[in-house]
């Protein structure tokens, strides 16, 4: 990673945000990237930390204005390709102070997909902010693209493993018996011990 480079790709950006309209694109070939294009679900990527520096350039160029703030993320979003709307959702924990919600509809956007890459890099900590019933259909949603559930910030927080939750996994363990398919691992610690007991014997 040509890191020099990307210190002055930064300042450019906090000096002129409009500037990361072209660098953004432009981060993986100029500054640096990871070998491969089809990267596993979570996998720590060259060219993601270099999108998510100059995420951050611009959260400090546009500190104070959201609204103008929330309109770049969402260009670069709505005009990137799926490594770029990919880094753009890993970018969001770290705008969050100075974005707000402004930025929860690309969360929607992307546990829309079954696009395993973008579904794991909505579930961060910004994540925090879809509501409950959303939060845990996107949990449900990691078991049905096969996203580990390790890579789900918060998954361990008070409604992250509540009732609802594990009666909606449970329902889902039922129907991919019903039809003879396994239930991923990631499902049982949801389950009844009774259930999990049961298919292990």
């Amino acid at each position: 990673m040509n890191e020099k480079l990307l210190a002055e790709w930064c300042a450019e950006i906090e000096a002129d945000p409009t500037r990361i309209r072209t660098r953004f694109p432009a981060a993986a070939r100029e500054i640096g990237r990871t070998p491969g294009t089809s990267p596993e679900p979570g996998a720590e990527r060259v060219e993601d930390d270099v999108r998510v520096s100059l995420l951050m350039a611009l959260g400090r160029g546009l500190a104070g204005d959201g609204d103008t703030l929330s309109t770049e993320v969402h260009d670069l979003y709505r005009f990137g390709d799926a490594d770029e709307r990919r880094a753009v959702l890993l970018g969001l924990g770290h705008l969050e102070d100075l974005i707000g919600d402004r930025a929860v509809d690309l969360l929607h956007d992307a546990l829309r997909t079954n696009d395993p890459r973008l579904v794991a890099a909505a579930l961060g900590t910004y994540a925090a902010r879809l509501d409950p019933a959303a939060w845990r259909q996107a949990v449900l949603k990691c078991l049905f693209v096969g996203v580990p559930l390790r890579l789900v910030a918060g998954l361990d927080r008070p409604d992250g493993s509540d009732d609802e939750l594990r009666r909606m996994v449970a329902d889902y363990a039922a129907e991919r018996r019903a039809a003879g398919r396994e239930v991923p691992a990631d499902a049982l610690p949801f389950l009844p011990v009774p259930t999990q007991t049961a298919r292990e014997s």
